[in-house]
């Protein structure tokens, strides 16, 4: 049997190292669907339930393994439902091939069934390469091209196929004139900042008494070289979201996320700092970076147009971050007083106080802070962590500790609901042998995350190690928002779009074979993490929250605290639980009374 076009495209991916597809068939894709039948043990391919799940599934797995990412759809609708999973990963920098079928070659512009411009389409988020395939010759060059680009400047890349091309007879570009001869390979490589800038720089940070560090995903794998250089600065650290793996939080310098979901040492610290030096991170809100013109300022970042976007840096060095560190570790000088980081361990401890305060006071029925306040010192040493959006991503910021072998992730420069649950099956899916734990509310549980379960039940077994757990926030409200509007804005919280029916979403994993499990107890959580922690199969641990525990930020303006008080004032419906709830605790902050 001649190979087909298919045939050849999945050989090709096959030599440039990809082992999984996450994706949903279509007649769109037919001819590319039998070719990987063909190709037998050579790839796993992973059914979702939705095509935007299958582009979650690619950008986490990208986060989680360092590889590329792959998701495949059919023509029209089922191309156009990968996007929202698309821009996650061109928003948090990550290696993804999309590939899609179109109609056949004879009806594109005729207004076909299905027919969608599809390179108009993809153009923004794969605006690195779309690769458009009218003959069999292109598909050698088009597939290297879209691999190198995705892989090499950490981009979404995407390729379509016309389904009347995927089964035609695979011929190699002519050798003549209009032919290229394509080739696969790339290797990572190790770019390094002038010998002069480094200098620069370590005379900068030299120079500071109060240096706060930055970390963000770009530092990934250079916890021993962040944590090096910290101890020679006498440096506190803080963690952009996306960063939250990069350096273990049970440093007594290391203050946790930063931003509207962090902590409030993560603020004084970068209030108070003299030098800032920020790590692989693209964090997006300056109100939490220094005053200007209050630091000195070093950042490291492997993508120029990073560099010097959020705070005006005084050097800005182009490398990778790890290489990066090595070089300048031994030009900077150590730090004779180690007074600085004394101060952020105070911070810290009293902080770490606050939160365990916060997270066993009362609630109705439970506080949403416990959960995640149990779960943390029960967390088995190798796991991975995923969240959504959302409130329970304020707790997972917060409350989760941080050692040295876990991994976690998100949606970043999204903040895409539902990617909970499509992250942490591929992150199972890469580490099979490692324990997942996702959290998720309610309103992403409803939105899309329900349906992969599913995709958890056809596959769970098949996994090494069956730990898998999806914890549900109960409160029915989208949480997050509510919150937004009364202390952003200062309104109250709008029923028709806020309030969510009440689901059993644990009674739905046990209709589909998993373990499900229900607290309305605060004082049944432990035994549910361990409970589901022994479990022999996937979980669901539904919590049944109290949506009037407000996500604080670190710092409370004074423009937020009128918006709250103008809010209370034009009447919430859940105006008498609010003030019992929040109002002490907004207050306290503003007043510098406590926490």
């Amino acid at each position: 049997m001649a190979q087909t076009v298919g045939d050849f495209f999945w050989e090709r991916l096959h030599q440039w190292g990809v082992r999984r597809i996450f994706g949903y068939p279509g007649d769109g894709i037919n001819g590319l669907l039998g070719a990987l039948d063909r190709a037998g043990d050579k790839f796993e391919f992973v059914q979702v339930r939705h095509e935007e799940m299958a582009a979650f599934m690619a950008s986490a797995h990208a986060k989680f393994t360092g590889e590329l990412g792959v998701c495949l759809a059919t023509s029209g609708p089922g191309a156009a439902h990968l996007l929202t999973g698309l821009y996650d990963a061109r928003l948090d920098h990550m290696p993804v091939l999309a590939i899609a079928g179109q109609q056949a070659r004879t009806a594109i512009g005729a207004h076909y069934q299905q027919e969608l411009d599809l390179g108009a389409m993809f153009k923004d988020v794969a605006g690195a390469f779309t690769g458009y395939a009218t003959v069999p010759a292109q598909v050698r060059h088009l597939t290297d091209r879209a691999v190198r680009i995705a892989l090499g400047e950490r981009r979404v890349t995407a390729l379509i196929f016309p389904n009347d091309l995927q089964e035609l007879e695979m011929e190699q570009p002519p050798r003549k004139h209009g032919a290229v001869f394509s080739g696969v390979g790339w290797s990572a490589p190790r770019v390094m900042p002038m010998d002069a800038d480094l200098r620069r720089a370590a005379d900068v940070l030299n120079s500071g008494k109060k240096v706060a560090m930055l970390v963000g995903a770009g530092a990934k794998g250079a916890a021993d070289q962040v944590i090096a250089v910290a101890d020679r600065l006498g440096a506190g650290c803080a963690k952009a979201l996306l960063g939250k793996q990069v350096v273990p939080d049970t440093l007594p310098w290391v203050t946790g996320s930063i931003g509207m979901l962090g902590t409030k040492p993560s603020y004084r610290m970068m209030m108070e700092c003299d030098t800032l030096l920020m790590l692989g991170s693209g964090f997006p809100y300056s109100e939490f970076l220094p005053h200007e013109g209050q630091a000195r300022g070093v950042q490291v970042d492997l993508d120029p147009g990073m560099l010097s976007i959020r705070y005006p840096m005084e050097v800005n060095l182009c490398g990778d971050v790890t290489a990066t560190l090595e070089a300048l570790l031994p030009l900077l000088a150590a730090k004779p007083d180690n007074g600085w980081r004394d101060t952020i361990a105070g911070w810290k401890q009293e902080w770490e106080q606050t939160l365990e305060d916060r997270a066993m006071a009362p609630a109705h029925p439970v506080n949403p802070q416990r959960i995640f306040r149990e779960l943390s010192p029960r967390l088995p040493d190798n796991c991975i962590l995923t969240s959504d959006s959302g409130s329970c991503a304020n707790w997972y910021a917060r409350d989760i500790v941080m050692r040295r072998g876990m991994m976690g992730s998100l949606s970043g420069g999204l903040a895409s609901m539902g990617a909970g649950v499509p992250y942490a099956i591929a992150a199972k899916f890469a580490y099979p042998e490692r324990p997942v734990i996702a959290s998720v509310g309610d309103g992403a549980m409803q939105m899309n995350n329900m349906a992969e379960l599913i995709t958890v039940s056809k596959y769970w077994q098949k996994w090494e190690d069956p730990r898998f757990i999806v914890v549900v926030l109960n409160n029915q409200d989208l949480n997050q928002v509510t919150w937004e509007q009364r202390v952003m804005e200062g309104n109250p919280k709008f029923e028709a779009t806020q309030t969510l029916p009440d689901v059993p979403y644990h009674r739905f994993a046990e209709l589909i074979g998993l373990k499900g499990l229900f607290v309305d107890d605060p004082d049944r959580l432990a035994s549910a993490w361990d409970e589901a922690l022994a479990a022999d199969r996937p979980v669901v641990l539904e919590v049944k929250t109290d949506p009037e525990v407000p996500p604080l930020p670190p710092h409370i303006t004074l423009d937020q605290a009128r918006k709250f008080t103008s809010m209370l004032a034009k009447g919430d419906p859940d105006e008498t639980s609010v003030i019992k709830g929040s109002a002490r605790q907004l207050f306290s902050h503003l007043l510098g009374a406590g926490d």
